[in-house]
């Protein structure tokens, strides 16, 4: 008899945690396709760019900051990457602390310096720094050292999520600024001065910018290096980075948790046995920026990771300077499980080329999952 009330109460537990569940997801909201925005005015866009010229240095200095255990992948390599191959300023990779970076979700690399030695090397500081999404938006040293760099006159751009970290350091407050869709409730809960702007990729005000996700840092790139070095340059470095438009416009409204977000989240969580280690392989000169998107789209799917091998020890160096440590060593990778090549290594066309090749191999709901997390702008499929 206990027996039998046990599983009946048992049964009676999973229908209503089922039913729960359920209406959980109903209440989401579908998904929609971003739509297409007006341009961006002149004036505001005038206004942007006048709010980001180099504020000390005619060759500006660029100080990118990231914690050794935990700073978000395409948030600290895509600026490095792009400012380094524009060449219209210094650009120097930081960590909090001696020793590799190990990024999120993959990649591990060598920094540049520490950020006591370019205190040291720069006490006047930087022009601008660059804050990436970080796993802790309170470490104390950050916080701290990106307060003191704003002291010394730096414009502070808080990448994606990183605005949690400049919103915790005290500089968004009372200003405009937007984050990633996924961050906006909390970035808002904990900071409630700050005016949240929709529908732009990216918000300048009064020495502090801000990016919605991801593939954001793209455009607030070139529009950075638009402002350093006018507007042919920008062009020119957006060619080789194969993106044909990058002003600030967005569809806040087509990014969102949505119920097939939340579906394909739980499906391919279940799917944990299929797991799989896509392999990367490293080699001299690779864009570092291509490397960063593709790694970071495939650790997203929830189906499979990224994983750097090369087949010695060391860091391998990237086309710009960035010294970057193989997960594994190994000489081959098994090739049903390589990451395809790059048909066109350009960032923009890689990541496209990614999300097709998720599609091929675990669907376009996975896709569209992938791109969520990107906050990547899709008008078509």
């Amino acid at each position: 008899m206990n027996l039998r009330i046990m599983l009946w109460s048992g049964l009676g537990v999973v229908l209503i945690l089922l039913a729960v569940g359920g209406a959980w997801l109903l209440s989401l909201p579908a998904g929609a396709l971003a739509a297409a925005q007006p341009a961006i005015d002149a004036k505001e866009a005038e206004a942007t760019l006048a709010a980001l010229k180099p504020p000390k240095r005619q060759r500006p200095l660029i100080a990118i900051i990231g914690i050794n255990d935990g700073t978000e992948t395409t948030d600290y390599l895509m600026p490095y990457g792009i400012l380094r191959r524009a060449d219209v300023a210094d650009v120097v990779a930081l960590a909090t602390l001696p020793g590799p970076m190990k990024l999120h979700p993959a990649l591990q690399i060598e920094p540049d310096a520490t950020t006591a030695a370019f205190d040291a090397g720069h006490p006047d500081g930087a022009d601008y720094v660059i804050v990436p999404a970080m796993m802790r938006d309170d470490d104390a040293g950050v916080l701290k050292w990106i307060r003191g760099q704003a002291t010394k006159g730096a414009t502070v751009i808080g990448i994606c999520a990183g605005a949690k970290v400049v919103g915790a350091s005290g500089l968004l407050d009372g200003k405009r600024a937007t984050t990633h869709w996924y961050s906006l409730s909390e970035l808002s809960e904990e900071h409630p001065t700050i005016r949240y702007v929709a529908d732009r990729r990216f918000v300048v005000d009064r020495g502090v910018a801000t990016t919605t996700g991801i593939t954001a840092s793209m455009p607030m790139m070139l529009t950075l290096i638009e402002a350093i070095a006018g507007r042919d340059k920008a062009e020119a470095v957006s060619r080789d980075l194969g993106l044909a438009q990058w002003d600030a416009r967005h569809d806040s409204s087509a990014f969102k948790f949505t119920r097939s977000f939340a579906l394909t989240a739980i499906g391919n969580t279940l799917a944990f046995l299929d797991h799989e280690q896509l392999g990367i392989r490293l080699t001299p000169g690779m864009d570092e920026v291509s490397l960063a998107l593709v790694a970071d789209a495939w650790s997203r799917t929830y189906r499979s990771g990224a994983v750097t091998f090369a087949g010695r020890e060391g860091s391998v160096v990237s086309g710009d300077g960035l010294r970057i440590l193989p997960d594994q060593i190994a000489t081959d990778w098994p090739a049903q499980r390589l990451v395809p090549v790059m048909v066109d290594p350009r960032p923009a066309k890689a990541l496209d080329q990614a999300l097709q090749d998720i599609s091929a191999r675990y669907g376009t709901r996975t896709t569209d999952f992938v791109a969520m997390q990107l906050e990547y702008p899709r008008t078509g499929r």
